[in-house]
């Protein structure tokens, strides 16, 4: 069944517009709702006698739950930010950002454009609600009002969504940021209207760095500038935030050089994993193991995955690239996670290119002789290890851009260790 004809029988027995319905349906199922799922939310949105009441209710944003089909609230506008979406094969401008009062913070998406500006103080009738990423969120369409509330609210939230690069989280929407672009490139994708032209590379700030995104390539974003960017969103990328910078985005030239930092932020393993993810952190363990798949590899010459055997799990039967890995455990005592070290940082420690370890493989008869020899190298040191953390549930991997030993003695920290036992 197409989603018209869900639409059609839905209007039927809810007794409403098709238009209407067909709407409130195809935004829902845009953001990945199941059919019937949609469905099951617009008869409790329009009403189909399971109820007392197809009305909304007035509640505080913090009482705003999942199960609510249609609300009502007061509340002042944190952020605007605006993207093109396309659903349908049409494209369309939506509205998203925060509203909060005294009880709490949601998110909302406007489908139509009400006006909405940071700061004002508005009650937003007969607003849907939809579940993202497990939260509520207000759905603003055709059948929701918005109105100036007759008195501004005072909340416990910053207004007008200027940010350091520190303080963004993926799902944000409408932010500013000061910037400065520490790398930047072109890369060509196959976007919704065939191959795109995109830039990609780290944005930096006197608190840390992040990645970026320009989907539509702004000539202000040069190696060195400092910029200001109003209005971009955030998303996830490999378990940390990522800018994303919009044809809506305003890019404009600083008056002042933002200094990037230079360093990253030095955390425990144990609160690193917490945060579910950064790209730019600094730790330090002591290698005690190096995992199966480090020193000599092969991989796909197609996608870049490790083959095993001469099999590639996408495409089959390969002949294999060689190249050389490291997968250390680190371990500090409150947490593990692994390190992957990419060629440059392994032929440091193995002491040689990919040349050398295909030799000393030949010597020995055995490919596993390569990665023996990382062991003896870096196994039972401590090491100083920055890079990008990603943690899912497979566990947590850091993509080491540096790898250095400290200078800290294993016998010495042994003995202040017992010695604090002691005590």
């Amino acid at each position: 069944m197409s989603l018209d004809d869900h639409a059609e029988d839905l209007a039927s027995s809810l007794g409403v517009d098709k238009t209407e319905v067909k709407r409130d349906l195809e935004n829902l199922v845009e953001y990945s709702v199941p059919v019937e799922e949609a469905k099951d939310s617009l008869r409790r949105k329009y009403g189909d006698g399971s109820s007392d009441s197809g009305g909304p209710t007035s509640k505080s944003i913090a009482d705003v739950s999942t199960g609510d089909s249609n609300v009502t609230v007061t509340g002042q506008v944190l952020t605007v930010g605006k993207r093109s979406i396309r659903y349908q094969g049409s494209d369309h401008v939506i509205f998203e950002g925060e509203i909060a009062d005294e009880s709490g913070k949601i998110s909302y998406t406007a489908w139509d454009d009400f006006g909405l500006e940071a700061g004002q103080t508005i009650t937003a009738g007969n607003a849907g609600v939809r579940e993202w990423e497990g939260d509520p969120e207000l759905n603003l369409g055709e059948s929701t009002t918005i109105q100036l509330a007759d008195e501004d609210l005072e909340v416990d939230y910053p207004v007008g969504g200027d940010a350091t690069l520190a303080e963004l989280e993926p799902g944000d929407r409408g932010i500013n940021v000061e910037v400065s672009v520490l790398e930047v490139e072109t890369k060509t994708i196959d976007g919704r209207d065939g191959e795109t032209d995109i830039l990609s590379g780290i944005f930096a700030d006197e608190t840390t760095r992040l990645p970026f995104t320009d989907w539509e390539p702004h000539d202000a974003i040069t190696e060195g500038a400092s910029l200001r960017l109003e209005d971009v969103f955030v998303r996830e990328f490999r378990g940390a935030p990522s800018v994303n910078v919009s044809e809506f985005t305003t890019v404009a030239e600083l008056d002042r050089t933002v200094e990037p930092t230079e360093e990253a932020p030095a955390l425990a393993v144990r609160d690193a994993i917490e945060s579910g993810g950064l790209f730019d952190v600094e730790i330090v363990g002591n290698v005690i193991a190096v995992r199966d798949g480090s020193g000599l590899i092969e991989r796909c010459p197609e996608c870049g995955r490790v083959v095993q055997n001469g099999q590639c799990r996408t495409h089959g039967a390969v002949d294999g690239v060689d190249d050389l890995r490291v997968k250390a455990i680190l371990d500090d005592g409150t947490g593990t996670v692994t390190a992957i070290l990419g060629d440059g940082l392994t032929e440091e420690i193995y002491g040689g290119g990919i040349e050398d370890a295909k030799e000393h493989a030949r010597e020995e008869m055995d490919q596993e002789a390569v990665a023996d020899a990382i062991r003896e190298e870096i196994v039972g040191r401590e090491f100083r290890v920055r890079g990008s953390l990603s943690v899912d549930e497979y566990g947590a991997n850091l993509n080491a851009r540096t790898f250095d030993e400290t200078e800290d003695d294993p016998a010495e920290r042994a003995s202040d260790l017992l010695a604090e036992v002691r005590q």
